[in-house]
C-alpha cells in the first residue's frame, strides 16, 4: 500500500486545528523539539491523513489540497461557500487562516 500525505505550511498550530476541526479532522500526534521551537502536527479523518508545520522549511504557503468528501454541501454551508458544478463532482474552495487552500468535492459520476 502506498499513501502519500500532503504537508501544509502553517504560522499557528492551535489556529490551524480549529480551523481543520471544521472539517471533522482530530490531531494524531504533535512533535516539537523544544518549547520554544516550531511544531509539526498530523491530523487524520477516517483515512486521510495531513500535516501541518510550522517549520518554514517544510512547505511554502500556499498550499492546494482537493478533498474528496460525502457532502460537499455541508462543507459549503458550513464555510459559507459556493459549489461549483463540475463534469466529475460538485466542489466547493475554501482557505484555512494562512491561505492553504481546500477544494472540497463530492463526486457526480462513479
Amino acid at each position: 500500500m502506498t499513501t502519500a500525505v500532503p504537508i501544509l505550511r502553517v504560522t499557528d498550530v492551535e489556529r490551524a486545528l480549529g480551523w481543520w476541526g471544521r472539517l471533522g479532522f482530530a490531531e494524531e500526534f504533535r512533535h516539537q523539539f523544544e518549547a520554544d521551537l516550531p511544531r509539526f502536527v498530523g491530523i487524520r479523518r477516517d483515512d486521510c491523513m495531513i500535516y501541518l508545520s510550522e517549520h518554514q522549511g517544510d512547505a511554502s504557503a500556499p498550499g492546494l489540497i482537493y478533498l474528496w468528501v460525502d457532502d460537499v454541501d455541508a462543507v459549503a454551508a458550513e464555510f459559507g461557500a459556493k459549489i461549483d458544478d463540475m463534469p466529475w463532482a460538485r466542489d466547493c474552495e475554501i482557505a484555512d487562516p494562512d491561505g492553504n487552500r481546500v477544494r472540497a468535492a463530492t463526486r457526480t459520476q462513479p
